[in-house]
């Protein structure tokens, strides 16, 4: 930077790596390492000093949830931000032979692997879009419909094995369960109805693809309908990925992606080749031809999602006979 504050001709911008923690921010700009608390009056000196220093990019990674309060918080002020992996920040570091961890160490090597994500070929598809606020809500009920399950799952189990008197307390608990589910889904209903109806109809349209299916989708991929279906497929994490070197030539597998969003695809996929003739016919073409059961289902996933991905690219409902052939989609 020049004397007057502004950006050099010709200079490169600093790129800068956070480490996030639940109390804490480790930032790394340059040789500078400040720690600020992971609140409002942090994230506010934070935006102050990285709008002074005119930063390009700012890696930080997902922890859980704590860093979706300063993301959010840099995005609104402008700043460009990339939320990574922490898988990926991790063996970025050991590819540098950084082997050990502190935070900041972490957020050394982040701020190292933005300087290079800020000069990739692609790098618009590492920055993270700014959060829609509907979609923000969607996903936030998602989450929490998704633990209530979670224990009346629980406690149904330890129902079966309760006593007389245990019972009575766990049949109480199960009622509320219930109750705070239905709650949950009429806010979403309220929300998908509101923000999202279009999405909505189009996906309720296909059949095998239920409720819980498209509020998922909607909440958790909103880049449904945005990416070529190979990109889709492998955000999701069913897309086939090679493992050959030289000679050897290895089983393809799925791997990676959205857990949560791969699980609703594959019950979606279960009812679909059952229920829809598409994915029926797909599936069994795939059986007779010799492929594994497993290994056909997985390949339901992928067309399901693939058709699903274009029908919300085109904004056009489910059409059989569009859909037989899979490079249509």
């Amino acid at each position: 930077m020049n004397p007057q504050g502004g950006v050099i001709e010709g200079a490169q911008r600093q790129n800068v790596g956070i480490d996030v923690a639940k109390q804490h921010l480790d930032v790394c700009i340059g040789t500078d390492q400040p720690r600020l608390a992971n609140d409002a009056a942090g994230w506010n000196a934070l935006i102050e000093k990285l709008k002074a220093e005119q930063v390009d990019l700012i890696v930080v990674e997902a922890t859980g949830g704590y860093e979706r309060g300063v993301v959010c918080a840099l995005q609104d002020a402008g700043l460009t931000v990339a939320r990574v992996n922490p898988r990926q920040a991790r063996d970025f570091a050991k590819s540098m032979g950084v082997l050990g961890k502190t935070d900041k160490v972490d957020a050394r090597c982040l701020r190292d692997f933005a300087d290079v994500l800020a000069r990739h070929k692609d790098r618009d598809k590492y920055i993270t879009p700014a959060a829609e606020p509907h979609r923000q809500a969607l996903a936030a009920l998602v989450v929490r419909r998704r633990q209530l399950v979670e224990m009346r799952v629980a406690e149904t189990n330890r129902l079966q094995q309760a006593t007389k008197v245990t019972a009575r307390s766990i049949r109480s608990i199960l009622k509320a369960l219930d109750k705070q589910i239905a709650d949950i889904d009429d806010d979403t209903d309220q929300l998908l109805q509101e923000h999202f109806k279009e999405q909505r109809k189009l996906l309720d349209s296909a059949s095998g693809v239920g409720p819980v299916t498209i509020l998922t989708l909607t909440a958790l991929l909103p880049e449904l309908g945005r990416l070529k279906r190979r990109q889709i497929a492998k955000l999701v994490g069913i897309a086939p990925l090679a493992c050959d070197s030289g000679q050897h030539k290895g089983k393809r597998v799925i791997w990676g992606g959205r857990s949560d969003v791969r699980s609703v695809v594959y019950m979606a996929a279960l009812s679909a080749k059952q229920h829809n003739p598409v994915i029926r016919a797909f599936y069994e073409r795939l059986v007779a031809a010799g492929k594994p059961a497993k290994v056909a289902l997985v390949a339901c996933m992928r067309k399901l999602l693939t058709i699903l991905n274009a029908m919300l690219r085109d904004s056009s409902v489910w059409d059989a006979l569009r859909h037989l052939d899979l490079k249509k989609a």
